[in-house]
């Protein structure tokens, strides 16, 4: 047999038909593209959005928040969706929504109308990668799907790399509605592509009949509970630092009801018959753990994502574009590592890859402790290296390793779980990220402030230098002394906001260092054995 998950009778479950399964594998690689994109190109553009439709900056970052919030309720019930609706039915549904969406996105009149059709875009969005990687899963058979993965995965990993670059491009030399309007004709190009070349297999279809055979019977309360405890974290982490954590009645509210939601969620679900989150698989020794490891991977893909062109646009004055294009090493460099991490994955067990990647993470972000105050445009673009060579090895192993003997009639749901293990683990590390970014920021601002004393020879030096500086610009004297200071206070903020910046690159390598061993819980089963 050719095709992976093989039922009873030796049926198939491929996606491909007749066709060759690779060809399948790049249809279903354009749409993740456009979705990961999305993810990070709004990010650069918020500044813009903001100040064309009149919102202030606070009120702008709901245009984050509520597609993150959708995308997170949707993604853990998007197997049983595709179990219920059909899987190639349900994957076009989301991807022409997500494309709808984004028109409306870029027509959007303010900014209430642009946070509404986000939502949609976020449930749209959803539902289409975990589709895509169960196509995967089904279509090739366990020797080939690292390889299938690893074409997946350029999509997957490389978007979020050039999404700052395209982001700040199409900000700077058009409007913020084309980052929207830039998903329109690969939206379209992908429906067309997947009504022609993916097929339905016939077993999958006689299951969802069967399934519905004694009518559709909905686990709502499942659902309520998930999207009650999903929806609520990403709030939480979103908007906490915004919001001063704890200090806030409203971050208070929805961290409780994220925590008892969470609480109550899984019991209900392990005593469903059909739930609507299979939690089961959370408990098994190969999935847990290729969840709790993409949790990291996700965590690291994803904050480092967003406080580099952070750290480089308020610290070193770079523009989108120029944040955008330092990124730009570390994508190519993924791109030229990917088709070899897939082909070692078919000889090399997955959970020394993943060590190995995790070590080449850990290493990268020590690297990035060496940051200095007059870092240059290449120290950024090969720290970028030094930092993504490491994730083609453990994001193709934990794809590869999370579905090693699931039941085929499991990779749905394991497919809507992987993913909101990445999901979660974004969110996470970055709310975390930002948060110690803030804090120590203070911290070392303190500290700085406390050893910069008027008697200080060496801070009178400087005053003395930069006031003369602002006197030759044609200050009078008091202005220029005045200017001279502010200057300095300008400084030690900056200093210590690179300070802090160190402070997260160390502890994540810390932290990544820590997580090596978590890979040696993985279990390398053979072909069609079942997950225990």
């Amino acid at each position: 047999m050719t095709d992976a998950a093989i039922a009873q009778g030796g049926e198939s479950r491929s996606a491909a038909g007749g066709r060759n399964p690779w060809l399948i594998a790049v249809v279903v690689s354009i749409a993740t593209f456009m979705l990961v994109l999305d993810t990070s190109i709004a990010n650069v553009a918020l500044r813009n959005i903001a100040g064309s439709l009149a919102a202030g900056m606070d009120e702008s970052t709901w245009i984050i928040t509520t597609y993150l919030v959708a995308n997170s309720i949707i993604i853990p019930i998007s197997g049983w969706l595709a179990d219920v609706i059909g899987r190639k039915r349900y994957y076009m549904i989301c991807v022409a929504t997500f494309t709808g969406a984004s028109l409306l996105c870029g027509l959007a009149p303010n900014l209430e109308m642009l946070i509404l059709f986000r939502i949609l875009q976020g449930l749209g969005g959803g539902g289409m990668a975990p589709s895509e990687q169960s196509i995967l899963a089904d279509t090739f058979p366990p020797e080939k799907r690292s390889q299938a993965f690893a074409l997946y995965g350029i999509a997957v990993i490389v978007a979020p790399t050039v999404g700052p670059t395209i982001g700040g491009w199409l900000t700077d030399h058009f409007s913020w509605h084309w980052i929207f309007f830039i998903n329109v004709p690969f939206g379209i190009l992908s429906l067309a592509l997947v009504q022609w070349l993916v097929t339905e297999p016939k077993l999958l279809e006689r299951e969802r009949q069967e399934r519905l055979k004694g009518g559709l019977k909905v686990d709502w309360i499942g659902f309520i509970l998930v999207a009650l405890a999903l929806g609520c974290l990403e709030v939480f982490l979103d908007e906490g630092q915004r919001n001063d954590w704890f200090a806030s009645s409203f971050i208070i509210t929805f961290a409780v009801i994220s925590a008892v939601s969470f609480m109550i969620l899984i019991p209900w679900e392990l005593a469903r018959r059909d739930p609507i989150v299979d939690m089961r698989l959370l408990f098994t020794r190969q999935f847990g753990t290729s969840f709790l490891v993409m949790m990291a991977v996700g965590a690291v893909l994803f904050s480092t994502t967003q406080i580099m062109p952070q750290l480089q646009q308020t610290a070193f004055d770079y523009t989108a574009t120029l944040s955008g294009l330092s990124m730009m090493p570390g994508g190519i460099a993924m791109l030229m590592l990917m088709p070899i991490s897939g082909m070692a994955s078919g000889f090399v067990q997955p959970k020394y890859l993943i060590m190995m990647g995790m070590s080449l993470v850990a290493v990268g972000l020590w690297h990035l402790t060496s940051l200095a105050p007059d870092a240059s445009f290449n120290f950024f673009a090969f720290a970028r290296i030094f930092l993504m060579i490491g994730l083609p090895f453990l994001f193709i192993p934990i794809s590869t390793a999370a579905y090693l003997g699931l039941p085929a009639s499991k990779t749905n749901q394991a497919s809507a779980l992987i993913n909101v293990a990445r999901n979660i683990g974004g969110s996470i590390g970055v709310s975390l990220t930002n948060a110690v970014i803030a804090q120590n920021a203070q911290m070392h601002q303190s500290n700085l402030v406390a050893n910069t004393v008027q008697s200080s020879s060496a801070y009178q030096q400087t005053l003395r230098q930069v006031g003369e500086y602002f006197t030759a610009q044609g200050s009078p004297a008091i202005q220029a002394k005045a200017q001279a200071v502010g200057w300095v206070a300008q400084l030690i903020g900056r200093q210590a906001t690179l300070l802090a910046y160190v402070d997260v690159f160390r502890y994540s390598a810390i932290v990544t260092a820590l997580l090596v061993p978590l890979a040696l819980l993985l279990r390398s089963p053979k072909s069609g054995q079942p997950t225990k």
